[in-house]
């Protein structure tokens, strides 16, 4: 009986010991008790826009997995993977702008469910971001997202919450990304007697790219109330939000955080709606990293009390680091991750994908406790 005993307790204790998840110690990120680092890329699409929901996981899901297993194969434990981008597919909207589900047919769930476990087959966590800023195409139904509250609440309620109560146990979630690059559309250059949403400190900044549509508080609203349904439905779930350039991310060197918690909650009032953890973008202009740039500064520069993820750089616009540099200063500077500029190597200003895999190769088998941490983790 002893000894029956003691099995049992060898396969669950190592069940706890390999299948916890990823959590937030101070500025660091830990599973299982030890320190870790993510290393890996963006996917970021197969077909911008129309990966998953109304059964179109089925035609890319064997490029998902050719990515997946690149990735585990040179050392990766991490992918960023863009989902809504502007609402083309999924979620769902009627007639009159409001979101009715995931996607028209019902196989969003099961798809991403799928996508998943691949993931987990291949050891690898998954970040999905599920909306971008970037750019302005098919924007009608993201924008009404944006500035109509009532349509906002139905893609919390009709979407959102039911793809989060049914992937919050999926090992391989890793945590959410709300927005890329709400700066792409916002207006700088805004006078507020509410410092949080000023955007002066933006003018001439290049912010507003995209065209500049929105203020400072309706993305932050946008922010808040999503990420405070998520952190409600999943009290455990890892969210952040993708900014275009740390100049609007911290409040030192002389800038303003649009993204802390006291702004998202002034901007939106839900109290769950602050990001656990903060990443960044990060590409040379003109040959140079501008001030705020990650590749010029340690992680503890930018005065954050949670992790800071380079979530998006390449070595093409990388001032001339080579992406070996640039992975191991991400490690050794104290930053939770570092993502590359992507993995489906389409358009401009991306690596090649074989590039990016040599950077994540380069710190594969990293584990300093005291710098980025342990690597090859076990999802």
């Amino acid at each position: 009986m002893r000894l029956l005993l003691a099995a049992f307790c060898l396969v669950l204790c190592s069940h706890q010991v390999y299948m916890g998840r990823l959590k937030i110690q101070g500025t660091n990120f830990v599973k299982d008790g030890k320190r870790v680092f993510l290393s890996g890329g963006n996917q970021a699409w197969i077909a911008y826009g129309y990966d998953f929901g109304d059964h179109n996981y089925e035609y890319r899901k064997a490029d998902f997995e050719k990515y997946l297993k690149l990735v585990h194969d040179n050392g990766g434990n991490s992918i960023r993977v863009w989902i809504h981008v502007e609402g083309v597919i999924s979620p769902h909207f009627d007639s009159n702008g409001y979101v009715t589900g995931l996607d028209k047919v019902g196989t969003f769930i099961a798809e991403f469910k799928e996508y998943l476990a691949k993931a987990q087959s291949y050891n690898i966590l998954i970040f999905p971001c599920l909306w971008n800023g970037a750019v302005k195409q098919n924007h009608e139904h993201l924008h009404g997202l944006i500035v109509d509250n009532a349509k906002l609440q139905s893609y919390i309620d009709k979407a959102l919450i039911p793809w989060v109560k049914a992937v919050k146990d999926e090992p391989a979630l890793g945590g959410w990304d709300i927005m890329n690059e709400f700066e792409g559309e916002i207006k700088p250059g805004l006078h507020s007697n509410e410092p949080c949403f000023d955007t002066v400190f933006l003018q001439n900044s290049g912010a507003g790219w995209a065209g500049a549509t929105y203020s400072a508080q309706q993305f932050l609203r946008f922010i808040n109330w999503q990420t405070d349904a998520i952190r409600r439905t999943d009290p455990e779930a890892l969210v952040t939000a993708g900014s275009w350039n740390a100049r609007d991310n911290t409040d030192k060197m002389n800038t303003h955080n649009l993204y802390s918690d006291k702004c998202l909650i002034k901007a939106g009032g839900r109290k769950h709606g602050t990001l656990n953890f903060f990443s960044s973008h990060s590409y040379a202009w003109q040959g140079k990293y501008d001030e705020f740039a990650p590749f010029k500064h340690k992680a503890s520069d930018y005065g954050f009390n949670r992790p800071f993820v380079i979530a998006e750089f390449n070595q093409v616009s990388g001032a001339g680091m080579d992406i070996t540099e640039q992975f191991a200063w991400a490690y050794n500077q104290g930053y939770g991750g570092a993502w590359t500029w992507h993995l489906h190597a389409d358009g401009s200003n991306t690596d090649s994908t074989a590039n990016q895999l040599r950077g994540m190769k380069s710190v594969r088998n990293k584990n300093d406790q005291s710098k980025g941490g342990l690597v090859a983790f076990k999802v």
